[in-house]
């Protein structure tokens, strides 16, 4: 089961469906709202009314008001690779805040901002909230993640360090491509170690394995339920790996024409095009 969110022609009503191995076809499952409400449930039982691919338009199945929480420094070689290499790993994750608005969808274009040299490339794994949490253990919280995404954590580098506080620099227009939701019961624990890699224009420029994060989805969930309690539809990006671009010498940033892949083992590749800003329209 491939879940991704669609718009049919001729409205802007968002339904949740599954999107067919060969992506010629989506299986509409439910409306966005209804699913959140019992989305275990809805991935048990499918659906059954059968639309053809180009009839719709994908987008990602993200509730308006969901909170997408964002892991940063979760993997000791980036750490290492990065201006924070100097500090002491932190007892708790650094976290971070995505709009819904920032995300978009596997084969969108993603627009380069006026003011930056390029964009980075950050490939990672999201989580999906499926039921309610609040001051949860870590298995709790665990057991409340529905499923597993493909994601890339496109960021904007000189809006990003321009200040201690990074939300500007994440949520550049079109920024967070997300792949198909992919139930968790097909991907498996991520302490199990799944490989992601990042590829661009073909070349790879990350390669790593989940089981190297510092701070799991269990237990990051958990100490966030302590403080604001997480709804079904609520997302968690776990963080990136090394290979970054702008940590490398000289730095490598993604511009116009440049194509950057992640793929991430059971869960399939997620494929960008970069575009200048331009690309940025107002009706986006």
């Amino acid at each position: 089961m491939r879940l991704v969110g669609i718009k049919r022609q001729g409205t802007s009503n968002i339904e949740v469906a599954d999107l067919s191995a060969d992506g010629e076809f989506v299986t509409v499952v439910a409306g966005l709202t209804e699913f959140w409400a019992d989305a275990a449930g809805f991935m048990a039982r499918g659906g059954t009314e059968v639309i053809a691919r180009d009839q719709v338009t994908l987008v990602p199945p993200v509730l308006p008001d969901a909170r997408v929480v964002c892991i940063g420094l979760n993997y000791l070689k980036h750490v290492a690779e990065g201006s924070f290499r100097a500090e002491p790993l932190p007892e708790y994750p650094t976290l971070f805040a995505r709009w819904p608005a920032s995300l978009t969808v596997d084969g969108d274009e993603i627009p380069v901002p006026a003011d930056e040299a390029g964009l980075d490339w950050e490939g990672e794994v999201m989580a999906w909230v499926g039921s309610r949490l609040a001051d949860a253990t870590p298995e709790q919280a665990l057991a409340a993640v529905v499923g597993y995404s493909t994601f890339n954590d496109v960021t904007a580098r000189r809006a990003q360090k321009l200040t201690s506080q990074w939300i500007l620099g994440k949520n550049a227009d079109r920024s967070g491509p997300l792949g198909p939701l992919v139930p968790a019961a097909e991907v498996g624990d991520l302490r199990d170690g799944l490989h992601i890699t990042t590829r661009v224009n073909g070349e790879t420029v990350q390669d790593a394995h989940t089981d190297e994060m510092v701070y799991t989805v269990g237990d990051t969930l958990a100490h966030i339920s302590r403080t604001f309690t997480l709804r079904p539809g609520d997302l968690l990006a776990t963080g990136t790996p090394s290979g970054v671009g702008y940590a490398r010498t000289p730095a490598w940033l993604l511009q116009p024409g440049d194509t950057v892949e992640v793929e991430v083992e059971r869960l399939g590749i997620l494929r960008n095009t970069i575009v200048g800003n331009e690309g940025r329209t107002a009706d986006r």
